[in-house]
């Protein structure tokens, strides 16, 4: 019997670092090329895969989604983490420019650099869920802000690539899980080599942590999510014993 296995899965600068959990606890750390790569390495025991891109496109009309809206209302000091993501048309522009346009075109409002940023990511993540049906069970959006929020009981206050927001992170997965602190090391150790950074370590632990099974019930936000015109879910999943938002 294959054991199934619960993934955390953060876009970073062109690559992918994927967290692997067992029912038995942390496995592994790859880092991979490209989301389908990711996809195909845990397609055949993956019950749970969190990516930290936007899943569920606004095609035209208000840019704001309601799972930003909804994350930004709970993040408190942090609520600038959550930017609206492009439209779909304007994730797949390679000029921040011409995306600009085809967002301002689309909706009436401007396109954040930030947002633009991720496009790439956002894109591959929307095609690979659009082109495989499988993976559109099993592959859902997760904000590791709001993940983190979730744990903590409370809106962190320090940005994650500060000392604060590292050591204020690292408590809270520590009260998550008294073996988190060596899983985070784990994991910074096995991207050795690659263009990783210790905030995007941190947000795919948070993301495994959060889809493994552990105390609190998977919720999402909103709680009863709207699908895009593609017919993906438009939300967030974060793990609390409560709703963070009704």
């Amino acid at each position: 019997m294959v054991e199934e296995r619960y993934v955390g899965v953060v876009f970073c600068d062109g690559s992918w670092l994927a967290v692997a959990f067992a029912d038995a606890g942390y496995e592994e750390t790859t880092v991979f090329d490209g989301i389908g790569e990711c996809w195909a390495a845990y397609e055949d025991d993956a019950r749970r895969i969190l990516v930290d891109v936007p899943i569920g496109l606004v095609r035209s009309g208000d840019a704001v989604r309601a799972c930003d809206a909804l994350a930004r209302s709970v993040l408190g000091p942090r609520r600038a983490a959550v930017v609206d993501p492009p439209v779909r048309e304007a994730t797949r522009k390679r000029r921040f420019s011409t995306a600009n346009r085809v967002h301002e075109r689309k909706t009436g409002a401007s396109l954040a650099e930030a947002a633009f940023e991720r496009s790439d990511g956002i894109a591959m993540c929307d095609e690979l869920l659009q082109e495989v049906p499988e993976a559109a069970a099993v592959v859902r959006s997760a904000h590791p802000e709001l993940c983190f929020r979730a744990f903590a009981g409370e809106p962190l206050e320090y940005d994650a690539t500060t000392a604060g927001g590292y050591a204020e992170r690292m408590r809270t997965l520590a009260r998550r899980d008294r073996d988190a602190p060596p899983v985070v090391q784990k994991v910074a150790a096995a991207t050795g080599g690659s263009d990783v950074s210790v905030a995007a370590v941190l947000d795919a632990v948070v993301l495994a942590y959060t889809a493994a099974p552990g105390d609190g019930e998977l919720r999402t936000l909103p709680a009863d999510p709207p699908a895009d015109a593609s017919g993906l879910p438009v939300a967030y999943v974060y793990r609390a014993a409560a709703p963070l938002a009704e």
